[in-house]
This record gives C-alpha cells, sequence and structure tokens, in this order.
C-alpha cells in the first residue's frame, strides 16, 4: 500500500498533512509513503528532512498517481481526479457542504471519499476530531491576533506611573474556539466574560476564571454531537440587543459562533458596533462561512466608527506548526485504526460508527444521505 501525502492547493494554508514528529506511527505500517515536494515549507520542515525518515519525495501529479490512500488539507481539484487510480482513498479536509461536484465525481470514477470534517464526537473519535484540534488552535490564535491591534495591554499593571487597568474580552461562543481562546484571553491577564445558548457551558466557562453572562433565549440545547442548535430569528434578535450591553463595555469582542454545513448566524450588527469605544476590535472566527459580524471581510480588517473588525481564514495556519502536528495525528490515528495490518489496506466496515459517518463516497456509491 502507498501513502501520498499532498501540499495544500490554497496559499493561505501552511499547514502539513504529515508532520516529522508523528510520521513514524504510519511507517510501523509497513507502508510505503510518498509526498509532494515543498510540503513541509510552511512548518519550517525541509524534504531532506522527511527524506531522511524514510518517506520519498515525489511531484503532485505522481503523488495523485500512485497513491492508494492519498491525504489532504484541502479539497482536491476534480481535473486532479483523472490522475488518481479507481478504488483508492482520498481522506482529509474536503469541505463536503461546498463541493458536491467532487462527491459526485468521485462516485462516478470509483474512487472513495473520506471527509474528516464529519468524524462523530463521541469519545472513540476524539483522536481524529480535526474540527476540535484545529479549532482549539484557531481560539488561541484569535486573542492573539486580537491583541495586536489593540492600543492597551491586556494584564492590569501597577507601575510607578499608576495602574492600568487589564482589558475586557468578551467571547461569544463557548465551543472548543471559544474555551480556548477564553483561557488564552485569562492567561495573558485580560478579565474574561462569555457567552453561549447552551447554559450547559456555564461551569466550564467560570472553570476557566472568567463570568458567563446569562441571557434567557428560552428553549436552547445543543445537537446529539455536542453543536450548538441553531436558534429562532427571534432568539438571534434578543441575543443581539441583550449582548450588545456587553459589547458597549469590553476591549475585545470575539465571535465563534458556527452551524456545521450552513451560513454563520449575524450576532453583532452595525447598531451595536456603533455603540462601542473607538479603538476596540471585533474578530470575527466565524468569516469563512458568512461572518458573525456584520460588514467583516474575509483576510481583511474594516474600520468603523473606529472599531476594527477583523476576518482571518484559515487561522490555524497561523501556528501551522502544532496544527500540522495536532491534524497529522488525527489523520494517522484513522488510518491506524481501520488499516488491516495482515493484507495492508484500509478496512471499510460500514458496521462502525465512525466508518459510517466519515466516508462520504465507496465503490461507487454516496453513502451519506446528504449529498445523495
Amino acid at each position: 500500500m502507498i501513502i501520498t501525502a499532498l501540499k495544500s492547493n490554497n496559499e493561505k494554508d501552511t499547514r502539513s498533512p504529515i508532520h516529522s514528529d508523528t510520521i513514524s506511527n504510519l511507517l510501523n505500517l509497513g507502508v510505503q509513503i510518498q509526498f509532494e515536494e515543498n510540503i513541509g515549507n510552511g512548518i519550517n520542515v525541509s524534504d531532506e528532512v522527511f527524506q531522511d525518515q524514510g518517506i520519498t519525495k515525489s511531484t503532485r501529479e505522481d503523488c495523485l498517481k500512485n497513491g492508494d490512500l492519498i491525504v489532504t488539507n484541502q479539497p482536491i481539484d476534480n481535473a486532479e481526479l483523472d490522475h488518481i487510480k479507481k478504488g483508492s482513498t482520498i481522506l482529509g479536509m474536503i469541505s463536503p457542504f461546498s463541493n458536491q461536484q467532487l462527491i459526485e465525481e468521485c462516485a462516478q470514477r470509483n474512487i472513495n471519499l473520506v471527509s474528516m470534517e464529519f468524524i462523530p464526537r463521541i469519545t472513540r473519535a476524539q483522536k481524529m476530531d480535526v474540527l476540535s484540534s484545529q479549532a482549539n488552535l484557531a481560539g488561541y490564535v484569535s486573542v492573539i491576533e486580537s491583541a495586536k491591534h489593540l492600543s492597551t495591554a491586556l494584564p492590569m499593571m501597577m507601575t510607578a506611573a499608576g495602574t492600568l487597568k487589564p482589558a475586557k474580552v468578551f467571547v461569544i461562543g463557548v465551543g472548543v474556539a471559544g474555551l480556548q481562546a477564553i483561557a488564552t484571553a485569562k492567561r495573558l491577564g485580560a478579565r474574561v466574560e462569555a457567552f453561549d445558548t447552551r447554559d450547559v457551558v456555564e461551569e466550564q466557562v467560570q472553570s476557566l476564571g472568567a463570568k458567563f453572562v446569562k441571557i434567557d433565549l428560552g428553549e436552547t440545547g445543543e445537537t446529539d454531537q455536542g453543536y450548538a442548535k441553531e436558534l429562532t430569528p427571534e432568539q438571534i434578535q434578543k441575543q443581539k440587543e441583550l449582548q450588545s450591553k456587553v459589547c458597549e463595555r469590553s476591549d475585545i469582542v470575539i465571535t465563534t459562533a458556527q452551524l456545521f454545513g450552513r451560513p454563520a448566524p449575524l450576532l453583532i450588527d452595525n447598531n451595536t458596533i456603533d455603540k462601542m469605544n473607538s479603538g476596540s476590535v471585533i474578530f470575527d472566527m466565524a468569516v469563512e462561512s458568512g461572518g458573525n459580524v456584520e460588514g467583516s471581510k474575509v483576510d481583511d480588517i474594516v474600520t468603523r466608527n473606529g472599531v476594527k473588525i477583523i476576518g482571518i481564514s484559515n487561522l490555524a495556519s497561523k501556528v501551522s506548526n502544532h496544527a500540522s502536528l495536532a491534524i497529522s495525528n488525527n489523520y494517522n490515528n484513522w488510518i491506524c485504526d481501520f488499516f488491516d495490518q495482515e493484507n495492508k489496506k484500509l478496512n471499510f466496515d460500514f458496521e462502525d460508527e465512525i466508518i459510517q459517518s466519515s466516508v462520504l463516497v465507496y465503490e461507487g456509491e454516496i453513502k451519506n444521505e446528504r449529498f445523495k
């Protein structure tokens, strides 16, 4: 069996799907591994480092042609499917909801397709959960990037020249990214408040030393996958009105609210922005899926009424080495769990919950009902 690893075809994504600290897990399977040349440029790992570990450098076209299992951080262009042999498997981040044609093409060409975005949120699959591993790092980055654009320091400082008050940070959405944003802001000395539609996270927020903002929205909750349930238009409007008061007194507001497979809800409108203090910062972590903040733009900083609205894509790539280490481990864990050591091939056991959820196409058939 030959496993090939592709360099990202998106210049904003500097992560690598393989990492020099984790590649031994795949080598221990007794398989051949090839990688696209310069795959480690974004994490400061040369081709020679990978070659010294016993894997082979190849062109992108050869990786596509030779791979029985092709690992990628970005969806493969449809035109490149011509190079992939029948029966091969593509595994990685494929943005399934915006790549219906890729799913259909793989089915027509008898190419298996595994979407790591569909790893179920169950205990056994946590080690494969790419969304959580990358969101964790994105939450950290959101605070660091926000602090760069704030004209004050985050911690309280007692100086001979007087006392400097701590910055006030408000995190909206307490999922994996939000929790890391809270933890990072607290470590840097900020005063942190947070809100989530799920009251069940209040204890987690408090355990990090932050204050949980209570807003009564009526019946809310979370899905069986652990995501916040979508709010009604009336609930969203009420949330916007009540959290606006917290935004007004905050130096940094970080929004993390995203809905899997759907556009992000608009939580902060111009009316709220215009009430905030000049010099404050809003960081829209959902900018790539439509945005939580009115007027936010992908990979741009928009200033309104003196408030900076920041939108950055591929946030985890800002810490690409750790992001690559984490995501390569996610991939490796999926591969190792479903590798048939005796026959040196993947075992697609559709009795397994992880296989049922993550495998979108198998042997020419679209397996996930959402994409048929």
